[in-house]
């Protein structure tokens, strides 16, 4: 988890450095630690996502301190200092993962089987053993359910 983290770190402080930044990675293993010491911190209803870039964000605002860099941006493009498209859909799909992992076991199988791998109704209901309709009915009844309990967290 942490490697995969490091990925998308490294892209998110790259562009707030700069790309020739001599000290990206020590400042991507410095948010990567501070996230792993901190880890008892992290509320488990909320995305883990935002709350691992408000680390690296701290970190960053620290390193610009210690190079005594004086940054400031546009207010119109303030919210690009803190959220990019890479942070807010990493944030969604471990939210979505997050949610559909609530399932029970044949209905996430099925979800992740026709929604995810692209399975056919006919190919799914063969694997798990099902009627075609009964498949149908499963992925329905969990997209409702998802769809509600998305609802409730907001």
């Amino acid at each position: 988890m942490l490697g995969t983290l490091a990925v998308y770190l490294r892209g998110f402080l790259a562009r707030k450095m700069g790309r020739s930044a001599a000290d990206l990675e020590d400042l991507v293993q410095e948010s990567l630690l501070a996230i792993h010491l901190k880890r008892e911190t992290y509320d488990t209803s909320q995305p883990f996502t935002s709350w691992a870039y408000a680390i690296a964000r701290y970190k960053l605002v620290d390193w610009y301190r210690r190079n005594r860099i004086r940054r400031t941006e546009p207010l119109d493009e303030a919210t690009e200092l803190f959220a990019s498209e890479d942070s807010n859909e990493a944030a969604t799909r471990h939210d979505l993962g997050k949610l559909v992992s609530t399932l029970p076991d044949k209905q996430r199988s099925l979800l992740e089987d026709v929604k995810i791998a692209g399975l056919s109704h006919a190919e799914a209901a063969r694997k798990a053993g099902m009627t075609e309709g009964a498949v149908k009915v499963s992925i329905h009844r969990s997209l409702q359910l998802l769809m509600r309990r998305a609802r409730d967290e907001n």
